[in-house]
C-alpha cells in the first residue's frame, strides 16, 4: 500500500501548515477554473500532506467566491483520498463555548444557489447517497487526536451553511437554533458534498470563535473577537493536523467507508453517450467507472 495522501483545506486563519518538509508548490488549472491559491505539498509525519488555503492566502475571497469545484477536482488530481477541513464556526449552544472544538457529522444547507455544487451534468447524470456527509472514520481520528492534545471537543452535531459574508441576523439566529442545530459556518458546503462525489473521505475540525448573536450575556459577533479566539485555535488546529496524520500513518487502514466506492452506483447515464469533453474534463473522478 502506498504512503496516504492527506489533504487539508485551511479556513480562516490557517494559511500554513508548520513543520512540513519537501515543500513545494503545485499550481493547477481545472477544466473548472483556478482553485484558490496554489497547493503545498510537503511530508508531515510520515505522510504526503497538500495543503490550499480556501480563502486564498491573504483571504481574498468571500465564501460564495470560493472556486470550490476547482479546489476538490485539485484534491483529487493530486492523489488525495482524505480531507481534514478547518472551519472556524459560530455556536449555536450553551455548552460550546468559544475556543472549543467541534467533529459535526451533519450539514444542513442554507446557501443561495450561488455556489456550483456538483462535477455532473454537461452529459452526465450522478446521484451520490449524501445521508452521513462526513466521513465518520476520518471523524473519530480527528476527535480522538483533538482530545489527545488537550482540546475541550465535542462529537457530532449540525453545522448549518448559510450565503454570507454577513453574520446572521438575532432572528436568524434564534430560528437556526430552534432547529437545534449546533454550530454556523459559511463554506462546508458545497465542499463536502464535492468530496463526496470526488470519492474523497470529509471530514471538519470546526473551532468554535463565538456565540453569533444570540446569547444575552456575550457579546454580538465581531470580527474583532473571532480573530482573538481564531488565533488561539489556529494553534491547536495544528495540532490536531498532526496528532491526526499520524494515526492515519499508523493505521494505513485500507478504506473501506462508503466515501471509497460513491460513485459505484450513481452514474445514471450511458456511459457511451457521455460526451467526450466531459468524459476528459471528469477523467480523475470517473475514469474507474468508465472501463
Amino acid at each position: 500500500m502506498g504512503e496516504p495522501i492527506i489533504g487539508v483545506i485551511g479556513g480562516s486563519g490557517l494559511y500554513e501548515i508548520e513543520g512540513l518538509t519537501a515543500v513545494q508548490e503545485v499550481t493547477l488549472e481545472t477544466p473548472f477554473g483556478a482553485p484558490s491559491d496554489a497547493y503545498i505539498t510537503g511530508i508531515l509525519s510520515g505522510a504526503k500532506m497538500v495543503f490550499l488555503p480556501r480563502h486564498g492566502r491573504g483571504h481574498r475571497f468571500l465564501p460564495s467566491e470560493v472556486n470550490y469545484r476547482a479546489n476538490i477536482y485539485g484534491m483529487k488530481k493530486l492523489g488525495v483520498e482524505r480531507i481534514i477541513s478547518i472551519s472556524a464556526v459560530g455556536s449555536m449552544k450553551e455548552e460550546i463555548v468559544p475556543g472549543h472544538i467541534v467533529i459535526p457529522d451533519q450539514f444542513f444547507d442554507r446557501t443561495q444557489g450561488k455556489r456550483a455544487a456538483t462535477f455532473f451534468g454537461n452529459g452526465v447524470v450522478g446521484h451520490v447517497p449524501f445521508a452521513d456527509p462526513i466521513c465518520q472514520d476520518l471523524a473519530d481520528i480527528l476527535a480522538d487526536s483533538a482530545a489527545e492534545v488537550g482540546a475541550t471537543v465535542h462529537r457530532g452535531g449540525t453545522y448549518v451553511c448559510i450565503e454570507g459574508p454577513n453574520f446572521s441576523t438575532r432572528a436568524e439566529s434564534n430560528i437556526f437554533r430552534s432547529w437545534g442545530v449546533d454550530i454556523i459556518g459559511m463554506t462546508n458546503l458545497p465542499e463536502a458534498r464535492l468530496a463526496r462525489e470526488a470519492e474523497i473521505c470529509y471530514a471538519t475540525v470546526a473551532l468554535a470563535t463565538d456565540y453569533d448573536c444570540w446569547h444575552e450575556d456575550h457579546d454580538d459577533v465581531s470580527v474583532e473577537a473571532v480573530i482573538a479566539i481564531i488565533q488561539q485555535n489556529v494553534v491547536m488546529a495544528r495540532e490536531i493536523i498532526k496528532t491526526a496524520t499520524t494515526k492515519i500513518v499508523a493505521g494505513r487502514q485500507i478504506r473501506d467507508c462508503v466515501c471509497a466506492e460513491a460513485l459505484k452506483y450513481a452514474i445514471m447515464t450511458d456511459k457511451t453517450l457521455i460526451p467526450a469533453e466531459t468524459r476528459q474534463a471528469l477523467e480523475p473522478i470517473i475514469v474507474k467507472y468508465l472501463d
